[in-house]
């Protein structure tokens, strides 16, 4: 009898506990509900900043909206960025104070400030007035996944701007090949025998960025080459990539941001390198490729390349 009793009690007390929490809202949605005891030490009403801490960077991640750097179009016209959302943290700490040295419920509203795009429609209409490196690939149209793949990643990478000092890692920036994220398996020759892959083609396109951007005199940091010779770049001028495993990287040691364009059509495969008017850039010289339709052959198996990894 005494044991229900108190099983009564705290659920008494626990009702009256949910009757005093704190609901969390964005845009009129709870996500987040706690009562003031939550955070607080044994010795009310300090706050216990560990478990606060904890639970607002949650909150963060949860409410966080990242913003949209402006690009270039198909037709050539600018879209501009977007601005994204952060959790403000101090505006937050206050209107929670007020909460817990309070009585019963209340609502917060979750404060945010705007996160800026770190590229604008200016900065890309400054970089688009000298192109310091180029290079074109071939592939067979006719094969539609392959070439799909290869347009998908393209259209990924074209408009990114590298700044001074940046890295720029292809994996990172393309994103993981799945079929979710829209990539297909593509049917590849190897020596007349036929091979499937999900986002088979994806090398060309590193491989092009690679020439295009050794070309312009940018600092290559990892770079590896296939097992065997690739037909549409020139032997020893591949950058093999794969998600989890090899990776293109370079960075830039100029003192003007680059922009980076690409461009797939007719069975052609771009990568230009833009700067500003006013950069002073050291290009090297890079074999191009005949514009002779190349084999399809496959291109998974990585060896690390001469040189940096």
């Amino acid at each position: 009898m005494a044991y229900l009793l108190l099983l009564l009690l705290q659920d008494h007390d626990g009702d009256q506990n949910n009757k005093d929490n704190l609901t969390v809202t964005q845009a009129g949605k709870t996500i987040s509900s706690l009562n003031r005891k939550t955070h607080t030490l044994p010795v009310f009403p300090l706050l216990d900043m560990d478990k606060y801490n904890k639970w607002v960077s949650q909150l963060d991640r949860k409410t966080y909206k990242e913003p949209i750097n402006a690009r270039i179009g198909e037709n050539e016209q600018t879209a501009p960025g977007q601005n994204g959302l952060r959790l403000n943290r101090s505006k937050f700490l206050k209107r929670y104070y007020e909460y817990l040295y309070s009585n019963g419920p209340a609502s917060v509203e979750v404060p945010m400030y705007p996160v800026f795009p770190k590229v604008d429609a200016e900065l890309l209409a400054s970089l688009r007035s000298k192109q310091i490196g180029y290079y074109v690939t071939y592939f067979n149209s006719n094969n539609k996944d392959r070439s799909h793949n290869i347009t998908l990643a393209a259209k990924a990478m074209d408009s990114a701007v590298v700044f001074p000092g940046e890295t720029f890692s292809f994996n990172r920036v393309i994103g993981i090949r799945t079929t979710g994220n829209g990539y297909r398996r593509a049917g590849v020759i190897v020596r007349g025998e036929l091979s499937e892959g999900v986002g088979g083609g994806i090398c060309q396109v590193s491989s092009t960025l690679f020439n295009a951007v050794d070309r312009a005199g940018l600092e290559i940091v990892k770079r590896y080459s296939h097992s065997r010779h690739v037909p549409y770049v020139p032997p020893g001028r591949d950058a093999t990539v794969s998600w989890g495993g090899p990776d293109f990287v370079f960075e830039n040691a100029y003192n003007q941001p680059v922009l980076i364009r690409a461009f797939v059509g007719g069975g052609s495969m771009s990568v230009a390198i833009y700067s500003s008017d006013v950069i002073e850039f050291a290009p090297r010289r890079v074999p191009s490729m005949s514009n002779q339709l190349p084999e399809e052959i496959d291109d998974s198996t990585p060896t690390p390349a001469n040189g940096k990894e």
